[in-house]
């Protein structure tokens, strides 16, 4: 399974597993993927280069890459304070008094916050970048848009490809106007931040719209025959998220969300505004019925809704009050029946592609090369 873009990045599968999870980065890059650690929960540069410090030191020298969220414009001179400030006292309540009716407990004193995403800053952005830069990535993808011109020509400047998620043509067109060098074609069924198109759809139109730029598809991809199906549409690889929640090296806040995550189906996911303000896909729960009630005040634009649920979230986490429990995923979470190491997913996502072209091959009268 080789592609020109698996060849130039070095990966012997053309597989790029996106975790905010350090020992599942490692062991993708360690399987033949291309690990991606999520940095966008690193508020501190000290932390990131600790955990970038341990993924160096496990992928036994495998290529590895760096996700941030960084948005194309700059804002100058905004703080968290000032933005904190933004966030009407109304909604301040509506949180207070949706945890409270299920009871959950308030940290104990001096525990702070562990979901307090600030990663979506421009300062905090660049910090990450800053210390990421030290380090052999080969890869630096953006979950918002294309980066600033001036991060583009920085990764450039150190041989790192940069790659952006889009989800649509006309975003990938952009992307390939902005100099970005690979475009990740994420369809409505992925987890986190996805747009209204699927994936069999968006796929070819985004390949179409930026040859001979290389496209990664991604949204509700599980199974070496939508590898297999990807391919054939003309990515030269595939994004894959959700589907390393449930592997045994993931480092999930609680048993219980492993389980929630175990028994959905392919039809428990919701696309809301509930964790950050921008459609995100995530396990429906009653925290996120409770925001797209329509007798509630209705989500606040990002970033102030996720500063606004962030102890709210550690709360529910750390008490594991599992009808509010939920986290980022895709529909693919119907196929996420069973815990498995990150190499028994890529051994059966090969393996899959395998049998998947044997068939093809046979339907088109050609024997199994």
């Amino acid at each position: 399974m080789q592609t020109e873009l698996s060849k130039q990045l070095g990966v012997e599968h053309p597989l790029f597993g996106f975790t905010p999870f350090p020992a599942v980065a490692a062991a993708i890059s360690r399987a033949g993927g291309l690990g991606v650690l999520g940095a966008v929960r690193y508020t501190a540069p000290d932390d990131l280069k600790r955990d970038l410090d341990w993924v160096e030191a496990h992928v036994e020298g495998r290529p590895y890459g760096l996700d941030v969220v960084m948005p194309a414009k700059k804002v100058e001179g905004v703080t968290e304070a000032d933005v904190e400030a933004m966030i009407p006292e109304g909604h301040r309540q509506f949180v207070k008094d949706t945890l409270a009716e299920y009871g959950v407990p308030e940290l104990a004193d001096g525990e702070a916050s562990g979901w307090r995403i600030t990663g979506w800053m421009e300062q905090v952005a660049r910090s990450q970048l800053d210390v990421a830069f030290d380090y052999p990535i080969k890869l630096l993808a953006n979950a918002l848009g294309s980066p600033p011109a001036d991060v583009v020509r920085r990764a450039h400047d150190r041989g790192v490809l940069v790659a952006a998620l889009a989800g649509s043509a006309r975003h990938a067109r952009k992307h390939q106007q902005a100099g970005i060098d690979i475009v990740v074609a994420q369809g409505y069924e992925a987890g986190g931040h996805t747009g209204e198109i699927g994936s069999l759809v968006l796929t070819p139109e985004v390949v179409d719209a930026v040859t001979p730029l290389p496209v990664l598809a991604a949204g509700g991809i599980g199974s070496g025959r939508q590898v297999a199906a990807a391919l054939t549409l003309g990515a030269q690889g595939v994004w894959l998220g959700s589907i390393w929640l449930t592997t045994t090296e993931a480092e999930l806040p609680s048993r219980a969300l492993v389980r929630k995550l175990l028994a959905a189906g392919s039809g428990d996911t919701v696309r809301s505004r509930a964790l950050t303000g921008k459609p995100a896909r995530q396990l429906r729960t009653e925290w996120t019925d409770a925001w797209d009630d329509a007798g509630g005040p209705g989500t606040l634009p990002m970033p102030l809704q996720s500063l606004l649920v962030a102890d709210a979230i550690s709360r529910i986490q750390r008490y594991e009050v599992e009808p509010l429990l939920g986290t980022p995923v895709g529909q693919i979470v119907g196929r996420m029946n069973e815990e498995r190491s990150v190499q028994a997913v890529v051994d059966d996502l090969t393996r899959g592609f395998e049998r998947a072209v044997d068939r093809v091959n046979r339907i088109a009268g050609r024997s199994p090369q």
